[in-house]
């Protein structure tokens, strides 16, 4: 094992990250330390690194990553030296339903994250990585990619269902990967054309443009012979969730996965929620174990998460920049060196 641990530190809040030297961690009972491979930019960790969530200074950036097992500590059944495996986003929120303590920590808020080349983390919240994937793959997992699966989960999906997704971000464009796989239709909307033809690659049965077409909830609903959809996966918020209500069917669920609208105050219209019967539901990431079941039917369906930018971890300020200028489709991933 290299005799050091370089890291990109946040010193304080909005400062630029830092190279730091620092020991190879050792693991106490019940811990691993991972070489991590690769990590992945999400929407949070851009507002992390605007020093806009508050925790302790310095810490290592990023929530998200993939790497190998190289130690084990005592108490540690399960894992083992040499394991390729991810970390769960709430790495205390090992099953069942969220609670303030489960989701209480979080790697690159609560404590280190993994841009850094060991990471010591809960042995108990690593997940073996599937089987098909790169470590850059991988790293898209935890955040994006667990919760377009709690997304899916929370609605029951089944063959035949139609899904809606909205843009094409990391969670969009893998619950429309999840939902193909689960014999689901897709409707994609996006305010690129370019972006949309790459939806309909991915198995989009139809995509609306909602630049040209504002009210995209009327083309869902035409798609759909007036019904309407089973799922709509919300992650703009205030601007979109009224929209969301009524493109969604009767009985039908919103998950409400992000703000990228801001978070302000949107209009929802209560008396369609009531009278229909929507579930809206908001979803952030899930447990270990849900990463984990996300893992296995991502080994088990050959899915391979869409990834637009491959960067060096020296390069996060131009993955940030990429991310908010809307210039990538998927993920944003950081390589490790």
């Amino acid at each position: 094992m290299s005799p050091t641990n370089l890291a990109m530190v946040m010193p304080g809040p909005g400062a630029p990250l830092e190279l730091v030297e620092r020991p190879v961690p050792e693991p106490g009972p019940g811990e691993v330390v991972v070489r991590v491979w690769a990590s992945s930019l999400n929407y949070h960790d851009l507002v992390n690194l605007m020093g806009l969530i508050d925790g302790p200074w310095p810490r290592v950036a990023m929530t998200d990553g993939a790497g190998a097992v190289v130690a084990v500590g005592p108490d540690v059944r399960g894992v083992a030296v040499g394991d390729r495996v991810v970390g769960a986003f709430h790495p205390n929120w090992l099953a069942g339903p969220p609670t303030p303590a489960a989701k209480r920590a979080c790697p690159g808020d609560t404590g280190d994250g993994w841009l850094q080349q060991f990471q010591l983390f809960p042995a108990a919240a690593v997940v073996r990585m599937p089987s098909n994937l790169s470590f850059e793959e991988a790293a898209t997992l935890p955040c994006a990619g667990t919760t377009a699966w709690s997304s899916l989960r929370e609605a029951d999906l089944r063959p035949g269902h139609t899904v809606v997704t909205q843009g094409t971000g990391g969670v969009s464009v893998l619950a429309l990967q999840l939902a193909k796989a689960h014999g689901a239709r897709v409707i994609s909307t996006s305010s690129a054309d370019h972006k949309l033809h790459r939806m309909r690659e991915l198995g989009a049965e139809h995509t609306v443009n909602y630049r040209t077409t504002p009210d995209w909830e009327k083309a869902v609903r035409a798609h759909t012979g007036g019904t309407g959809a089973d799922l709509v996966v919300d992650v703009a918020g205030p601007e979109t969730i009224g929209r969301s209500v009524r493109a969604v069917r009767m009985g039908g669920t919103i998950t409400v996965t992000g703000v990228l609208s801001g978070v302000g105050a949107g209009e929802i219209p209560i008396a369609q929620v009531m009278t229909r019967n929507i579930r809206l539901v908001g979803v952030t990431t899930g447990s270990a174990a849900t990463l984990d079941e996300l893992c296995r039917a991502i080994e088990a369906t050959d899915i391979h998460p869409e990834i637009s930018h491959v960067l060096d971890w020296s390069d996060v300020a131009e993955g940030s920049r990429v991310m908010g200028a809307g210039e990538h489709l998927g993920k944003v991933v950081l390589r490790v060196p």
